[in-house]
């Protein structure tokens, strides 16, 4: 039996969020940490999101965060119950990290930045005791249960007494969250969702000289309208980005998971765009009527609504000549432009993945029911969340309490091992 002399000896898989923040929680219950990543360095993806200002967490109060999980709002909620936005600020500012709440209620460290945040945790997870292990890609067990790791050195057996999985989705394979462990705890009998991409982009299929003329172009603002499974109708207003196959950008994160269910379902997915919100339909008609004289049409158009640049691009792309010199239909699309949804971007470019274990594959603790002593959580679990803070709060809380299911299971005294 372990006694407080021989202390257990935990691996966590996996330099994200969740793996440190577990490491973190491990080592402060006495257990000996060793931290392996497959990469030359953690926290690679982390510095990604922190490229554009490290968007933390957000501000709206619970319960309406927790609905930000979907389907899987009631098993996130208790996550957050342990470790929700406040106290991922509290933790931030522990690291010397104040935070401030933006206008779109996103929040953020004050300077915005992700790499001075990373090393400072880095370094005081080494003072406190966790090993670091980089290059270390991990490969199963071997036939006695022991971790096995391919290294530059080749392969390294690791022996423990637990393990905690953290080792990311599909998405920014680059990055090192490629999906690779799915075979593995599949064959080991983990009950596993397909990963698909979440916060992705979508293909419609624009014409050569739309995307040749306008891919990269913002859309902004707009107002986008859809319907969920049941028929209901929704906008969201936002912006978004014109790609050289379709659309991506944050209004469209926002709804991207539907969208994949409803081409899942149906093949397609149809949404409308309001290209010019604020405006009515009726002025703008008023307007689009008046006699244009020797302008041409795309200099009327933007001389009457506003429009120019990609949303008139949009507006030919889209409708037949017939309808650009009929000022009752130019407005109606204007006001609501339908556009065919045809497939969401490979996993590998979408800033999440949905999929991963079943939530249902693990008790409350994050342990895996096939495999008594392997734990997991973040992204490889079978979650999503939009961005906007969601998802990184989810991965630290699911993080921090995979930990303490870890710490109390060692604990019991039918698991301590000899």
């Amino acid at each position: 039996m372990h006694t407080p002399a021989t202390p257990c000896r935990v691996a966590v898989i996996g330099g994200g969020p969740a793996g440190l923040i577990a490491a973190e929680r491990l080592r402060a219950t006495g257990l000996q940490v060793d931290l392996y990543e497959a990469k030359g360095s953690v926290g690679r993806k982390f510095l990604i999101a922190g490229k554009g200002g490290l968007n933390l967490t957000h501000s709206e109060p619970r319960p309406g965060f927790d609905a930000r999980y979907r389907e899987r709002a009631g098993r996130v909620g208790r996550w957050l119950d342990r470790f929700d936005a406040d106290a991922l600020r509290d933790w931030a500012r522990g690291l010397g990290a104040e935070t401030y709440v933006g206008s779109s209620g996103r929040v953020f460290p004050l300077d915005r930045r992700a790499a001075p945040l990373l090393r400072g945790w880095v370094r005081r997870l080494r003072e406190q005791g966790v090993a670091f292990h980089v290059q270390h890609r991990w490969s199963g067990w071997t036939p006695d249960g022991v971790l096995r790791f391919d290294t530059p050195q080749g392969e390294v057996a690791a022996p423990c007494d637990a393990v905690l999985l953290a080792l990311g989705g599909g998405s920014w394979p680059q990055l090192g969250s490629d999906g690779g462990w799915v075979p593995g705890l599949l064959a080991r009998g983990v009950d596993i969702a397909p990963l698909a991409p979440a916060n992705c982009g979508f293909d419609i299929g624009w014409s050569p000289h739309f995307a040749g003329r306008h891919a990269g172009t913002p859309l902004k603002p707009v107002v986008v309208h859809w319907r969920d499974a049941g028929g209901a109708e929704h906008a969201l207003q936002g912006e978004c980005v014109v790609t050289g196959t379709g659309l991506e950008g944050s209004v469209i994160y926002a709804i991207s998971a539907t969208l994949r269910e409803r081409i899942d379902r149906d093949g397609h997915a149809d949404l409308a765009l309001d290209l010019a919100p604020g405006r009515d339909r009726a002025a703008l008609e008023q307007a689009l009527a008046k006699p244009r004289g020797g302008r041409s049409l795309s200099e009327h158009l933007r001389r009457a609504t506003g429009l120019h640049g990609a949303k008139a691009g949009l507006l030919h792309e889209v409708l037949p000549r017939e309808a650009m010199q009929d000022p009752a239909r130019l407005a109606a699309a204007i006001k609501r432009l339908p556009l065919r949804l045809r497939r969401p971007r490979p996993v590998a470019e979408a800033i999440s993945s949905a999929g991963g274990i079943r939530l249902e594959a693990l008790d409350d603790r994050l342990m895996l029911r096939a495999l008594p002593g392997t734990f997991a959580a973040g992204e490889m679990l079978d979650w999503e969340a939009p961005t906007g803070g969601y998802l990184l709060t989810a991965c630290f809380a699911s993080g921090l309490v995979a930990a303490e299911g870890l710490a109390e299971w060692l604990r019991e005294p039918a698991t301590a091992l000899a």
